[in-house]
């Protein structure tokens, strides 16, 4: 994840937490516990599907013919169905 990538979704972190209407409270708070829970939720989110990419990405060029070819495939499927669905939770 790039520093830009970062900072945009920072922007957004802070638009969606003033959707909410802080209260005098939190926004008296230097960092809102609101603010970073969103921040951090949209960061997690960005490694899964990045994570994710990279077993969908994977070069089983190397496995032709091979006969745990199929089954080494189906591993990086499940593998990145669950880290998907781990946004889901």
């Amino acid at each position: 994840m790039t520093q830009d990538e970062i900072i945009k979704m920072a922007h957004q972190t802070s638009k969606e937490w003033l959707k909410e209407f802080p209260t005098p409270e939190e926004t008296a708070h230097p960092v809102p516990k609101r603010f970073l829970e969103i921040f951090a939720k949209l960061v997690a989110e960005k490694e899964r599907e990045a994570c994710a990419q990279i077993l969908a990405n994977t070069d089983l060029g190397g496995l032709n013919d091979h006969p745990l070819q199929n089954w080494v495939a189906g591993m990086l499927f499940e593998y990145i169905k669950t880290i998907r669905a781990r946004g889901q939770e």
